[in-house]
């Protein structure tokens, strides 16, 4: 019998309905953070990553995919891992406040840092598949998705600490998070326990950020003033 021709490229089935949903949850998180509706930005962002936890073990399930079945999940899941915990938290730190050369610089690292790391595992992944079944049991440094996990608990410590505290761990959080993307070291995948711990933590982290939260945008114009221009007259 002749195979009947698909007449639109790519695959539609339930194992990419999930990395679907993160993508337009993470697009309506941007629209949101446009508008400065940071809470709402902020918890796209870590639903976005809630959809990211399980997508791949939902893919799985199908037993009888195929080789370009599972090579167009893995290039799908890093395209929009890309825009969802790439660019999409670069875009709202950005808009929180890294401004002036220092923000450009952070923003450009995070962001390179992450397709570094996505195209690194598209390769090595690609190379695994060839060769054994199965998902792998450890990461080559942290998986990008750590960001929907970093960002909502640092942006409810602006509950806690002053604006100029929150700036100062906002900007580390850019640099360290993306360094850890390319520092090649093992971390075991989490179990499900650890999964349920995280999902636990990062829900109580924005129930006080929604509750608590009354964020404002630290009051600085650039190119006038820097931010450790702004960061020396807050603190005196």
């Amino acid at each position: 019998m002749k195979e009947k021709k698909q007449r639109f490229i790519g695959v539609y089935d339930y194992t990419v309905i999930l990395t679907y949903i993160g993508l337009s949850i993470t697009v309506i998180g941007m629209t949101q953070a446009l508008e400065k509706h940071f809470k709402i930005a902020i918890v796209c962002l870590a639903l976005s990553g809630l959809c990211d936890m399980f997508d791949g073990k939902i893919a799985r399930t199908k037993k009888n995919r195929t080789n370009q079945e599972k090579l167009f999940g893995m290039q799908i899941d890093s395209l929009c891992d890309v825009v969802c915990f790439g660019i999409y938290p670069a875009m709202i730190c950005w808009l929180l406040g890294l401004k002036g050369p220092l923000g450009w610089l952070l923003v450009c690292y995070y962001s390179i840092c992450s397709v570094i790391r996505l195209a690194f595992f598209n390769v090595l992944e690609t190379d695994r598949q060839q060769k054994e079944e199965g998902a792998n049991k450890y990461y080559h440094g942290l998986p990008i998705t750590s960001m929907a996990i970093a960002l909502p608990l640092v942006f409810m410590l602006q509950v806690f600490v002053s604006t100029a505290a929150f700036m100062v761990v906002l900007h580390l959080t850019l640099f360290v998070v993306g360094t850890l993307f390319i520092w090649d070291f093992p971390l075991k995948k989490p179990g499900n326990m650890i999964l349920f711990i995280i999902v636990v933590v990062v829900a109580v982290a924005l129930f006080i950020m929604i509750l608590n939260s009354n964020f404002k945008l630290p009051n600085w114009k650039f190119p006038n003033t820097g931010f450790f221009d702004w960061l020396r007259e807050t603190i005196s």
